[in-house]
């Protein structure tokens, strides 16, 4: 799998999501396995650039490459300047965001807002294309909803600009994040064109990477919300894809190792007090399948301070050794069930 000029380890990749995939997390998931990984969408409104949260997001400093930076808004103009700032800071591929389904992005006119205009769209990626001398990708939807679905249209648009891969998450706007992807739609755009397509949407196990591969044609497949709280999905469907075989769970005292270390990593990129709000969704994630997790996460969430996080962390992670060496998936629900 190739972008450009990177040629990628694998093709399976992190999707970029908001207030999920800051720097710390995306390293973390390319230690795990992953091939490739987009930042947090930035804004391409100039004036955001220099604020805090738009530093962060485009902060890829120490990251495994290749460095992509993910860029979100409706003018051509503005786009194309704010490719042109992140490349200067070192993105190695621009990523164009026509995919949030997000309703105060899509009132903007933003994300898959800009599927309704495809002449816009044709100046977005013109002017970006045009504008860095590193590929540039989209990530799109299948279309605004159900009965004015386009993505052949835009894929053609963005094969015609020299955008180097396409990524299509298989929903229109409408659908947000309910009901199931549509792989027939992937499949279609990527028989239509002769840029890699990656096929994005309800890939949640190595078996499920494997059938969309398969029924789509598609060149990578990217993972988002099930890789929350379990970061190692990557190393399993790489290895599934590559042998056909599963990984055994990971074993815990190498997560109670991986928390540590992105604990510390998030809290270095955030500083103590917003790190320890910020992470409480990625702690929650990680034990939320787990005995006892639920009721930890309610006692963490009450705590104020790195120490007694870590500590809370560590120790949680240490009662699941009564369960075994390793992690043991959806124990309390097995649990409860019997």
């Amino acid at each position: 799998m190739q972008i450009g000029p990177h040629l990628l380890r694998n093709n399976v990749f992190v999707a970029p999501m908001a207030g999920v995939t800051d720097r710390p997390f995306r390293q973390l998931c390319k230690e795990l396995g992953a091939g490739y990984a987009v930042s947090e969408m930035a804004a391409s409104n100039p004036r955001l650039w220099a604020t805090e949260k738009s530093s962060r997001r485009t902060d890829h400093t120490g990251e495994m490459e290749p460095k992509a930076v993910q860029i979100a808004g409706a003018d051509p103009k503005d786009l194309a300047d704010c490719a042109r700032f992140n490349v200067e800071r070192g993105a190695q591929i621009i990523d164009i965001n026509m995919g949030c389904p997000v309703k105060k992005v899509c009132n903007a006119w933003c994300g898959s807002a800009l599927l309704q205009d495809e002449a816009l769209v044709k100046r977005i990626v013109d002017a970006v294309v045009g504008a860095v001398d590193v590929p540039v990708t989209l990530k799109f939807r299948t279309g605004w909803d159900r009965e004015n679905k386009n993505a052949l249209n835009i894929a053609r648009i963005a094969e015609d600009a020299g955008i180097a891969m396409l990524t299509l998450h298989g929903r229109t706007r409408a659908d947000g994040y309910k009901g199931d992807a549509e792989y027939d739609t992937i499949a279609a755009v990527k028989q239509s064109v002769a840029i890699p397509v990656v096929a994005n949407g309800d890939i949640t196990s190595p078996e499920k990477a494997r059938y969309v591969l398969d029924v789509t044609g598609a060149d990578a497949v990217m993972v988002g919300r099930a890789a929350q709280g379990r970061p190692w999905i990557f190393r399993e469907i790489d290895h599934y894809l590559r042998t056909g075989k599963h990984l055994p769970a990971p074993l815990v005292d190498e997560v109670r190792a991986l928390m540590d270390e992105h604990l510390r990593a998030h809290y270095a990129f955030y500083g103590d007090y917003l790190g320890v709000r910020t992470a409480r969704k990625h702690i929650g994630w990680y034990v939320r399948d787990l005995q006892g997790g639920e009721a930890f996460r309610q006692k963490m969430n009450l705590l104020e301070s790195v120490d007694a996080q870590l500590l809370a962390v560590d120790q949680f992670f240490e009662s699941q050794w009564r369960y075994g060496d390793r992690l043991q998936y959806r124990l309390a629900e097995d649990l409860q069930a019997a």
